[in-house]
């Protein structure tokens, strides 16, 4: 090689070399140019999730108007903060239910809603906690399309809202919102973006050893539950659409590897089912780990913690899935609980080689951090957070301190679950009334028909021992009726034959495990059925027993009005919500095609009005008529249930007279206490 030739291959080389030192070169279409990645380096990259927040922002139980130190997000925000000091590399992910929940929200979206150009406050402060993305849950849709375009500064384009060229840019999250599987009706297009891909300069090791700033591209994907079509009809109908989650999966995510994604991130609201697979089931994220391309499975809804090797949940028990490790068919997998009271971390060891990021899951590590101490005590709360949402916070407990009657009893669903009426009858006689008035002024047709009510205790210790309603016997103001009545649901009617009603009731009844009399260990009565399906009729016209040694569908007996057996073909129109009348909880028959009337006014809005008339709720005229009774037995072990400690005289005040404390903590950590009930008194 001449020496020429020799001195223009240095010049090249070196103009090469410095070319790659600057990292920020473009190409010829403008493009920043990718720093060359060396095969070796190494790098751990911590995935963050909140999920189930539902506005829980502050450490505050506004039904209560006290402090509650074991939620909000006020306090993840330290552990957010502790992981970010920990890792060199972090991204922070929500996975919904993020807008409704709390007094809070429904403050800001039904008595006082925020204009275009104010900032919901939950997304004020994840602004300020600087998420990276999140996805929509099912409660996200609760007060209406319009609203939700509102507050995360979309454009959606759906028939009921104006074309998307009128529509405004308003004030919402400062990080992408991905939903891959909910689409308009007008445009079969997601209404959101399906997913998003961020690139990020990881702190990395290189192969020799000594740190460099590499980067890598971080897909994010979105999933909600396909039931929002029955939960939300009122809302959605017409207007969107769904598709299955692995549907969605299979067609996006190859699509964001094409776009160059290293990494891929599901954003799943919904646990997991491995039932067969259907594109409408609920909880549909176990078969979203099957999807290839998925690396990182970020789950909720379920209200659960994932990892946690003590787990009893029948979900986290599933072929394929370890809830040690925190892996469903082998990909990392978390679930934050619920109302900030842990942390997902999913930090992932990553090793680049042949022009790509690996995954080493055998040193990624998952887990969900509690922002409760070993010791019992809770983490400090991030004293931003409150400051940041100071004038909300007030205006919203002021209006929750608004009086509308009051009572002479205690209003609870401590002992819901053994017979106690006492938080449950105002809300029956509330919706009754409205539905009757309505019939009588609009609907001649039904005229004569008896109208009853059903309603559930929607607070009922899933959350552990403060997770009860509790109003105190004096003023009744709004929060004691939110307490009362917790979702921002809608007053439908239905017609039903008395053989539907049976079925409705023996759906409710699943709230119960079959008791063994002939057993002599303890037997809990109390399944894993949700307390806010389990409906219950309170008045003096009906009576029927639930027998709990029976299966499922078989314990439902003397059902009766006034005295009589209920026939099969007997008509009755029964006053309950549109998440119930449209299909929500599967209870047979109930899809909405029973629907005679679907109010537009919030069930909690009618119980303040019924309040409001009625001015003072007495025991005797609204808390204690109970129409169902368990059916007789006599156990040769006990029959236990748990719920706050300390309250059997309370119990006794209602008329349940059967039950005993017989431990004042369960060993769960969640403030709970073991009662006993005796079935054959």
């Amino acid at each position: 090689m001449t020496r020429e030739r020799r001195a223009l291959l240095a010049l090249a080389l070196t103009s090469t070399a410095m070319l790659a030192a600057c990292g920020s070169g473009d190409d010829d279409n403008g493009t920043p140019a990718t720093p060359a990645v060396a095969d070796g380096t190494k790098a751990t990259l911590a995935m963050l999730e909140t999920t189930d927040i539902h506005t829980n922002v502050l450490s505050y139980d506004y039904f209560k108007l006290a402090e509650d130190k074991s939620i909000g997000l006020e306090r993840t925000a330290t552990l957010i903060a502790a992981a970010r000091a920990e890792f060199p590399n972090t991204m922070l992910m929500d996975d919904g239910d993020t807008i409704q929940g709390t007094a809070l929200s429904d403050y800001q979206a039904l008595v006082a809603p925020i204009d275009c150009k104010t900032t919901l406050a939950v997304y004020k402060v994840m602004n300020a906690l600087q998420y990276d993305a999140g996805t929509i849950g099912n409660h996200e849709f609760n007060y209406g399309l319009p609203f939700l375009a509102q507050v995360t500064g979309s454009k959606l384009d759906v028939p009921n809202l104006p074309p998307v060229a009128s529509q405004q840019t308003c004030a919402g999250p400062s990080f992408p919102l991905v939903l891959s599987n909910v689409l308009g009706a007008k445009t079969a297009q997601p209404i959101f973006k399906p997913y998003t891909i961020v690139t990020r300069n990881l702190k990395a090791t290189g192969p020799d050893g000594k740190p460099v700033t590499v980067p890598v591209k971080v897909g994010v994907i979105g999933f909600t539950p396909p039931a929002i079509m029955s939960w939300d009809k009122r809302n959605l109908d017409g207007n969107v659409y769904t598709e299955g989650l692995r549907e969605s999966a299979q067609k996006y995510v190859p699509q964001m590897r094409a776009e160059g994604a290293q990494i891929v991130v599901a954003l799943s609201h919904g646990g997991l089912d491995a039932s067969p697979y259907s594109p409408s089931m609920e909880n549909g994220s176990y078969y979203l780990s099957t999807v290839p391309g998925i690396d990182v499975l970020m789950i909720g809804h379920s209200h659960q913690v994932f990892p946690d090797a003590n787990s009893t949940v029948a979900q986290f028990n599933l072929p394929g899935v370890d809830k040690v490790k925190g892996t469903v068919n082998g990909v990392p997998t978390v679930m934050a609980n619920f109302w900030g009271k842990h942390l997902g971390v999913v930090a992932l060891s990553l090793t680049y080689s042949n022009g790509a990021w690996s995954i080493d899951k055998s040193a990624t590590r998952v887990e969900a951090r509690p922002i409760q101490n070993a010791d019992k005590t809770y983490v400090a709360a991030d004293p931003s957070v409150s400051a940041a949402i100071a004038a909300e916070h007030l205006a919203t407990i002021n209006y929750v301190k608004t009086p509308i009657g009051s009572t002479d009893f205690r209003m609870t669903t401590y002992f819901a679950d053994v017979g106690d009426v006492s938080a449950i009858e105002i809300v029956n006689q509330a919706q009754a009334q409205y539905v009757s008035d309505y019939i009588a002024a609009n609907l001649p047709q039904y005229a004569g028909i008896p109208v009853i009510s059903v309603s559930a205790p929607f607070k009922s210790g899933f959350g552990g021992g403060s997770d009860f309603t509790d109003v105190s016997a004096g003023n009744v103001a709004i929060n004691n009726a939110a307490d009362l009545y917790l979702y921002p649901n809608t007053v439908y009617a239905v017609k039903v034959t008395g053989a539907d009603l049976k079925a409705w009731l023996e759906t409710a009844a699943q709230r119960f495990n079959r008791i063994d009399p002939t057993k002599t260990a303890p037997q809990e009565l109390v399944s894993s059925y949700p307390g806010y399906n389990f409906d219950m009729i309170t008045s003096k016209d009906f009576s029927y027993e639930i027998d709990v040694t029976q299966t499922v569908g078989n314990r439902i007996r003397n059902l009766s009005y006034k005295g009589t057996a209920i026939a099969s073909d007997q008509p009755f129109i029964v006053a309950t919500n549109n998440y119930r009348a449209s299909g929500g909880g599967n209870f047979p028959g109930l899809d909405g095609s029973k629907t005679i009337y679907a109010s537009p006014d919030a069930n909690r809005d009618v119980l303040i009005t019924y309040i409001k008339r009625v001015k003072a709720v007495t025991s005797a005229e609204n808390g204690v008529d109970r129409s169902w009774r368990f059916t007789k037995v006599s156990t040769q072990g006990p029959v236990t249930f748990k719920s706050a400690p300390n309250l059997a005289a309370l119990a006794q005040t209602q008329g349940i007279t059967n039950i005993t404390q017989t431990q004042t903590d369960d060993g769960t950590g969640k403030g709970l206490a073991v009662y006993s009930i005796n079935l054959a008194q």
